[in-house]
């Protein structure tokens, strides 16, 4: 894209200006953006590391780079673990904007004055993020107690501005710096935009939170607060109002020990079911989105973000995990291929791909059960993969994230709590579901559907197959990407060698004349004997002219 298309010149401008303030002036330079002339007098920052003067950047630069950076803090397949770690510090707390700019949003989401729904509405906010802000109300004066989460007013508009001028970065970025292209920053940075903009639509959150219940059911310590559709719109969602204390506010030191085991222990097993079985799981379960209940229940908030694991990519996973578990590198890596989206140019070396996953065994294996992480391995694994410019989908990525950060809260709670041991008997049952005669016969099932529904395609394509062979005409075609240029050497080669066999050839008539003394003379000697020395020295030497020239030698 170029600068030129940019819709919101004047916010351009904005975003180049805290980047030069936070010492990114050699990015500033680099792209090569307009109105650089004007931030040069600017002193850059240079108190705080690279990476936390990033953090700092966004922050500063409002509430979608905010949403931006904690999207991309999700995604260890793109960010680096050292920026991850620094984007999950980013304050999601923003100054709250005024009621009176809040009402106008619920009152037009709900066709209706608030007083009609909400007889009961605290305005001062229990929560104030980039997105949103969450109030108590009630429904009825008698009722239960509700939270109400409202969209910021024009943020959707803001959102997209922000998008396009961060879209317009990463092109750039990734077309002037070689060492990111690794990265596929452009391709993240959309990704990222896409999930921003779903987590816009509250309804879909809604949705997510049902799914949420009844997947979850049959986990009594379990919760997920109760959603209240009828009120529901794209920028309002009303939901059953929680009571507790978030898990980032509690102090381990005053927990029981059994207590705390037993807390950390249900809170991984909704994490590991979630993921292994059923293939929906909350996206960014940190310790302020996980609250402890009046009943010691755990209840999990904030369902903007989730990721979908198909059956296929699940059991993808388990290879990769009995794979590891039973220290076996070469079917790790045909699991890591399998994972892997890769592309017809793609050319992995598997031997190298195989010795690096061996490192990353050696280390699993010689860890006690209170260090071993299942997030960081498979976070390993990843940063190998793409050592090996090999990239994984990004609900992949996104799962892997959140191994990662329910791992770190059970630990907080219950720090020898052994997460292989909690995962196991989920990925036996779903690994041996597999090989049951009715998954076998559903597989079986798909393979027919999809033979019978391709559009009469493949019946026919096979009769001509079988009718070209009866024929005698059926010929196999290999397509070599490069046969032009071998076409083209070998040519070279026989041309060069028709040459020097005729210099030769020159060279030999030319002596067996000198020797017979036929006229006309030259100084003597036979004159044809002359005419052919001089010619085939004139080749000679215009053929090693050539071949030095070309540096063909």
């Amino acid at each position: 894209m170029d600068w030129k298309t940019l819709s919101n010149i004047g916010r351009f401008k904005d975003i180049i200006m805290v980047l030069w303030k936070y010492g990114f002036e050699d990015l500033v330079e680099e792209l090569n953006v307009p109105g650089k002339l004007l931030v040069r007098a600017m002193t850059p920052q240079q108190q705080y590391g690279k990476f936390e003067r990033f953090r700092h950047a966004l922050e500063e630069l409002g509430p979608a780079f905010i949403k931006l950076g904690q999207v991309l803090s999700l995604r260890p397949d793109v960010v680096p673990r050292a920026i991850m770690l620094e984007l999950q510090k980013l304050q999601d707390d923003v100054a709250p904007v005024d009621f009176d700019q809040i009402r106008p949003v619920i009152e037009e989401g709900l066709g209706r004055p608030l007083s009609e729904v909400f007889p009961v509405f605290d305005p001062e906010p229990i929560a104030s993020a980039s997105l949103a802000q969450v109030y108590r109300a009630a429904l009825h004066k008698e009722g239960p107690a509700v939270a109400v989460k409202v969209q910021r007013p024009g943020i959707k508009p803001m959102i997209k501005t922000d998008l396009e001028i961060m879209i317009a970065i990463a092109d750039k970025v990734h077309e002037r710096f070689d060492e990111l292209k690794i990265y596929e920053l452009p391709q993240a940075f959309r990704s990222a935009g896409q999930t921003m903009m779903r987590e816009l639509d509250f309804r879909k959150e809604s949705r997510y939170m049902h799914v949420a219940r009844a997947n979850l059911s049959n986990l009594p310590f379990i919760y997920i607060p109760k959603v209240y559709d009828e009120y529901c719109t794209e920028q309002i969602l009303v939901m059953e109002q929680i009571i507790g204390t978030k898990i980032r506010n509690i102090d381990r030191k005053h927990l029981d020990k059994e207590e705390a085991y037993e807390l950390a222990r249900q809170g991984l097993k909704a994490g590991v079911q979630q993921v292994f079985r059923d293939g929906f799981f909350h996206a960014d379960p940190h310790p302020g989105n996980l609250i402890i209940g009046e009943d010691n229940k755990i209840c999990l908030i904030d369902w903007g973000m989730v990721g979908r694991l198909t059956s296929s990519e699940r059991h993808d996973l388990i290879d990769l995990v009995s794979a590891v578990a039973d220290k076996d590198s070469k079917r790790l890596m045909y699991a890591v291929l399998s994972i892997a989206i890769l592309n017809q140019e793609d050319d992995v070396n598997r031997r190298s791909l195989e010795k690096d996953l061996m490192d990353i065994l050696d280390m699993y294996h010689s860890v006690s059960v209170e260090e071993l992480n299942l997030g960081q391995l498979l976070l390993d694994i990843v940063t190998v993969m793409r050592d090996h410019y090999l990239s994984i989908p990004p609900d992949f990525a996104t799962m892997i994230k959140t191994l990662i950060t329910l791992e770190g809260v059970a630990r907080q709670l219950y720090p020898e709590l052994d997460v292989i041991d909690e995962a196991a008997p989920y990925i036996k049952r779903l690994s041996s579901k597999r090989f049951t005669p009715s998954a076998m016969f559903r597989g079986a099932a798909v393979l027919f559907y999809k033979l019978l529904t391709s559009k009469g395609h493949f019946p026919r394509h096979i009769g001509n197959i079988v009718r070209k062979i009866d024929e005698g005409t059926f010929r196999i075609q290999f397509a070599l990407p490069d046969i032009k240029n071998i076409i083209q050497t070998l040519e070279h080669v026989f041309n060069r060698l028709t040459f020097g066999i005729i210099i030769g050839s020159l060279i030999i008539g030319s002596s067996m004349i000198i020797t017979t003394g036929v006229r006309p003379h030259i100084f003597g000697y036979p004159a044809f004997g002359i005419i052919g020395y001089i010619v085939s020295a004139l080749l000679g030497l215009w053929l090693i002219y050539h071949i030095i020239r070309h540096r063909n030698f």
